[in-house]
């Protein structure tokens, strides 16, 4: 069967089996707009468990301002306590085998990783943006999100997450599989409320990408798991359709990289991962000259994300007050930059007006980011 029939298959309905008729599977090469830059996520485009850094060679090239289609690939059903196997992994969850990506197999069979020292995460990239030189801001605009898949799994591990120690009681990897189904119109995840019972929570999809980053100015590449200044797991689930991430460019050419698929996450993200699944994601990659980004947002140190409601500086440190005490700087330099706001006034207004939320508390390096509303000075 070709990539493109295997695109237009449906899951049968078969006893026992989650009732996935209807929805795509995005194999990859399949449903490509025509004349799309597009990059796929085969093992000679992503890195398994590290990150890129300023050594690695670019496998796309592309000019400030393009767009691009890519592939992602979640980690969950290609790691070794789940097999490295995700054909066999997901069958026994009830997807059939022509429903299981190629990507994720080839990369589950191929693709080097150190189960020891890195990371779970899937990256595609790096990719390079001409005339981004550090100093600059790289601008990533998340214009479109596409389930390839319709389910996914969460995870909770090796005594990690917000209980470490307590959960998982077994001390083994306990991975829940979840479902995507169309209910009213809408996808919705799906769960079980006693192991082996009838699906019935539903929870709404709000897919984003839990990684996004550029290269650090240093050659060896970066554990995929630590957010850091230069992006990275930042797991922050404002990413949505409509939104754009600021990235302080660390090395010439940005070499920026997204992965860690998401269908869902709430703030925290307490068990470990949250719904891990595949998307197909359409970026747009533009620079902000740094003269440009100092006059809009002041000097930008980490992340800092953009809805169409809100500004989202960020904080990040090992220790969860740290990083609440660096979003909170991070929100005042920037209330000072753009609207020239006293201190202790901008202050006050954070007190008054804005929220602090926790991105993640599971990923080694904690998140914090506040939401300004921007139509409050407008």
């Amino acid at each position: 069967m070709t990539s493109d029939a295997l695109a237009r298959n449906r899951f049968g309905t078969s006893a026992g089996a989650p009732d996935f008729a209807g929805l795509e599977i995005l194999q990859p090469d399949a449903g490509v707009p025509d004349g799309a830059t597009y990059l796929s996520a085969r093992p000679e485009h992503v890195l398994w468990g590290r990150l890129p850094s300023r050594a690695d060679a670019p496998v796309l090239t592309i000019a400030a301002g393009d767009q691009v289609v890519i592939d992602t690939v979640s980690h969950e059903g290609i790691l070794p306590d789940q097999g490295q196997d995700p054909a066999a992994f997901f069958a026994g969850h009830g997807v059939p085998a022509a429903a299981v990506l190629e990507d994720a197999r080839q990369i589950a069979a191929t693709s080097p990783r150190d189960a020891a020292a890195d990371g779970p995460h899937v990256v595609t990239g790096p990719i390079r943006v001409e005339g981004a030189r550090p100093g600059d801001l790289l601008r990533i605009r998340v214009d479109r999100l596409v389930p390839r898949v319709p389910y996914g799994v969460v995870s909770n591990r090796h005594g990690k997450g917000a209980l470490p120690g307590v959960l998982p009681r077994s001390g083994e990897t306990v991975s829940v599989f979840a479902a995507v189904e169309e209910r009213g119109g809408s996808l919705v995840g799906t769960l079980p409320r006693t192991e082996g019972g009838p699906r019935d929570v539903a929870f709404t999809l709000a897919p984003f990408l839990g990684t996004m980053g550029v290269a650090p100015a240093r050659d060896e590449r970066p554990h995929s798991v630590p957010p850091a200044e230069y992006g990275g797991n930042i797991d922050i689930r404002l990413l949505v359709e409509g939104t754009e991430l600021f990235l302080p460019v660390q090395v010439d050419g940005a070499l920026a990289y997204v992965g860690d698929p998401h269908f869902a996450q709430g703030d925290g993200e307490v068990a470990l991962t949250a719904l891990e699944a595949s998307l197909r994601a359409t970026l747009t990659f533009d620079v902000v000259p740094r003269e440009e980004a100092l006059r809009e947002f002041g000097e930008v140190a980490g992340p800092l994300v953009r809805t169409p409601e809100f500004l989202v500086p960020t904080g990040l440190d090992p220790d969860l007050r740290e990083a609440m005490k660096k979003a909170v700087r991070a929100a005042l330099d920037l209330l000072q930059a753009r609207w020239g706001m006293d201190e202790h006034l901008a202050y006050a207004y954070l007190s008054a007006a804005a929220d602090f939320d926790i991105s993640q508390v599971v990923d080694i390096t904690c998140g914090v980011h506040a939401r300004i509303r921007e139509a409050d000075f407008a």
